[in-house]
């Protein structure tokens, strides 16, 4: 599998642009600019020049020559720079943003057609792990709580071979987490960003292609987080970036599941990655599958939840790109998210991403971080009890914030077209099943 490693890396992925030049280069007529894929299309590169715009996948560093390998989400192949040792800098690494103006060259190297001379590199955005802000914090698998509200947990409970003195191990009942956002909250109010990736158990009686019983989630809290656009930034830079190291760590992998399993995903992931993710409001569509022509087993209407059938559609209207869906009403949606004080139809700031092929990947939401707002919300459901430790978090130094969670065996559903998600990971549970 692909691990933690890549969303970890992702995750630090996300910096603000800063820019500088390489050593000066003489002026020359302006260069044609080329995506990526046209790069590598050429058919007679005969020299010409050109500039080419994106992110650095490796660095390869020799004594007399420095080879870059440089994709723009246009295809799932770089372009091999070579240039000079000269141009050789610690800001030239991996994730690295750039813009690269040189010569288009037949290349000497049987892995590749073209290659590009570099006479210029300039670093766009830098690139620095140890500089992110993100800190991974281990959320228990064990908890007290139900983050989501929905009741589907599993109850963990002593072995009858265990003679304890209370009536049960923790005097209180615990469960297999659902979710470590409630804990990430926690955190974020000490570190500003947090993310967590670790299994979540769901006890949902489904056998759909689209649910285990146990799964894995990467989820992220960000303090200071005050609309869902900023939001919608992050989780888009997630995917993007987790995609494209995926991409190149493990083209072999990538290109097998495309071959044999799933043609012509090779071109729909490009299609999503070299596109903008569209957004629209619950609201809207309700209304885009209220005038649809396709009969839906659930009849879509305003106040009721999203099927998987819905969130299909959705997809293809907006022209298989990922579509963030915001604003849900209120009462289909936890007790944690953020009242968005519109009524009559009151809704809440949350946010679901939706992409090809398998509908919902990410959920998030804006937080409740109003003292008196979240204090309501709890009495009417009769959770103030259970969560006033929670509460009197809002009590001290609370900030605006926000965060998500993605799961990544769906993910990864969505980035080799797997149809089937039993099928992504190696002992998959679900109800009637778990076998070893």
């Amino acid at each position: 599998m692909f691990g933690a490693r890549c969303l970890l890396r992702a995750l630090r992925l996300l910096r603000a642009l800063r820019s500088c030049s390489s050593a000066p280069c003489p002026r020359h007529k302006p260069s044609a600019k080329l995506s990526v894929r046209d790069a590598l299309g050429a058919q007679n590169a005969s020299g010409e020049r050109v500039k080419v715009q994106g992110w650095i996948r490796s660095v390869r560093s020799q004594k007399e020559v420095l080879f870059l390998h440089v994709n723009d989400g246009s295809s799932l192949e770089s372009l091999q720079v070579v240039a000079d040792s000269s141009f050789d800098s610690r800001e030239l690494a991996f994730g690295s943003s750039v813009e690269v103006q040189g010569h288009l060259v037949k290349s000497l190297s049987k892995r590749q057609n073209v290659e590009l001379k570099a006479e210029k590199i300039e670093v766009v955005g830098n690139c620095d792990a140890k500089d992110s802000g993100f800190v991974h914090i281990h959320t228990p698998v064990i908890t007290s709580n139900d983050c989501e509200g929905a009741g589907e947990l599993f109850q963990v409970t002593a072995s009858s071979k265990i003679k304890v003195p209370e009536e049960n191990f923790f005097n209180v009942p615990v469960f297999l987490t659902v979710s470590g956002q409630l804990h990430l909250e926690v955190m974020s109010g000490a570190f500003t960003q947090v993310f967590t990736f670790g299994p979540t158990f769901r006890a949902e009686n489904s056998q759909s292609r689209r649910h285990l019983a146990e799964f894995y989630m990467v989820e992220a809290e960000i303090s200071f987080l005050e609309s869902l656009q900023d939001l919608m930034q992050v989780m888009e830079g997630l995917f993007k970036t987790t995609t494209m190291t995926v991409l190149s760590n493990c083209p072999e992998d990538v290109e097998l599941c495309h071959k044999f399993i799933a043609p012509g995903q090779k071109d729909r992931l490009e299609h999503m990655l070299k596109n903008n993710f569209l957004i629209i409001s619950y609201t809207e569509a309700v209304e885009i599958l209220k005038q649809a022509s396709q009969n839906f087993t659930f009849t879509p209407e305003w106040g009721a939840d999203l099927h998987t059938e819905h969130e299909k559609y959705l997809v293809k209207h907006c022209g298989d790109i990922p579509v963030f869906v915001i604003n849900y009403p209120l009462a289909l949606k936890p007790f944690y998210m953020r009242d968005n004080e519109d009524s009559p139809q009151h809704t809440v700031a949350a946010v679901d991403l939706l992409v090809p092929g398998v509908g919902e990947l990410f959920g998030g939401s804006l937080r409740e971080e109003r003292y008196h707002f979240l204090e309501q919300r709890l009495a009417r459901s009769g959770l103030t009890g259970a969560y006033q430790w929670y509460l009197d978090l809002r009590q001290f130094g609370s900030v605006p914030h926000g965060g998500f969670g993605m799961g990544f065996e769906r993910y990864l559903q969505c980035i080799l077209g797997i149809d089937n998600i039993k099928d992504v990971i190696p002992f998959p549970r679900f109800t009637h099943s778990c076998l070893l």
